[in-house]
């Protein structure tokens, strides 16, 4: 199962980070599907940072730099997958 959780902003190459505009709350640990028109991605957050900040959780309305194992594009939504 897969909850919305936010969108991509913004993407940065150099650092493989993507900026999520948070819908819900995400912490590291949590384990993220982004899907989009180029992209879809399965991964486990490992870092996330608010304005160059390590955080451990961030909550909504919030926007999230996320550190990403592939390119992804503004747009894509980001699923949290909930395991039962």
């Amino acid at each position: 199962m897969e909850k919305e959780v936010g969108v991509v902003t913004h993407y940065f190459g150099k650092v493989s980070v993507a900026a999520v505009e948070l819908t819900d709350t995400l912490k590291i640990g949590d384990k993220i599907h982004i899907v989009g028109a180029h992209d879809n991605l399965y991964q486990e957050i490992t870092s996330m940072q608010i304005e160059h900040n390590s955080v451990e959780e961030a909550g909504k309305g919030g926007a999230v730099g996320i550190k990403v194992e592939g390119k992804v594009h503004p747009g894509s939504k980001v699923y949290k997958v909930i395991e039962e």
